[in-house]
């Protein structure tokens, strides 16, 4: 399912709660939480964040260890990471995106606006970059959804099958404006309410095809080298 993925790293298990509510209260995110830097070195493996949110002080390895292990690998070496920590004192701060940080978020911090500041850091960190691996995630999703459109064709009372394009369409519709796709974000808001109102299956079908097309469409484009558009 196409979101936002947040990896958050910190030894405190109140700070990680209070983290994934605010962050929860933003539908573009999907957010994952690790107690330690070499817990989160074996999550960019498998499940691969948009931006990380890394405490700074955690035992055996810290957050510039952290780092510092991110940035060794080709894989994770752009990755985007944040700080957040007690020492935000301009010096502290220096120093911190002098170690490749993105940005820092000085604790304690607000927790109703954790979101947005989050959203900032992701276009200062680069949309464009990002763009790529969202798309490929957007095309896994597209097939995802199209194999949920042959299950209603072939048992339009297939279990599930509602439910998963209303998750997919939600997430959809709270992430693919961020990365420049508004007409998917706008179709798959649209899919999301015909899904809330149990709209006839005619009018899914239609909403469900238009996205389906739009998908494709982009992911056509993305395989046309830029000379050649």
């Amino acid at each position: 399912m196409t979101g936002l993925r947040i990896l958050h790293v910190d030894d405190e298990p109140d700070i990680r709660e209070v983290v994934e509510l605010s962050l929860g209260l933003d539908p573009a995110f999907t957010v994952k939480s690790c107690a330690s830097g070499g817990d989160a070195l074996a999550t960019v493996a498998k499940w691969r964040p948009d931006l990380i949110l890394c405490d700074v002080m955690m035992p055996v390895m810290d957050g510039p260890a952290t780092l510092a292990r991110l940035r060794q690998s080709p894989d994770t070496a752009r990755i985007p990471v944040v700080f957040m920590t007690a020492r935000a004192q301009a010096r502290e701060m220096e120093h911190f995106k002098s170690l490749g940080a993105s940005g820092v978020i000085a604790k304690p911090f607000d927790p109703m606006t954790l979101a947005t500041f989050v959203r900032r850091q992701l276009h200062t960190a680069g949309i464009t970059a990002l763009r790529d691996g969202f798309l490929k995630r957007l095309r896994a999703d597209a097939i995802a959804l199209a194999s949920c459109r042959s299950a209603l064709a072939a048992d339009p009372k297939a279990p599930g099958a509602h439910e998963q394009i209303g998750t997919f369409a939600h997430a959809l519709a709270g992430a693919a404006g961020i990365f420049g796709f508004d007409q998917i974000g706008a179709s798959a808001a649209t899919l999301e309410k015909a899904i809330d109102k149990a709209a006839a299956p005619a009018e899914i079908d239609h909403v469900l095809d238009a996205l389906l097309a739009l998908i494709d469409d982009e992911w056509r484009r993305a395989l046309v080298p830029a000379g050649n558009a």
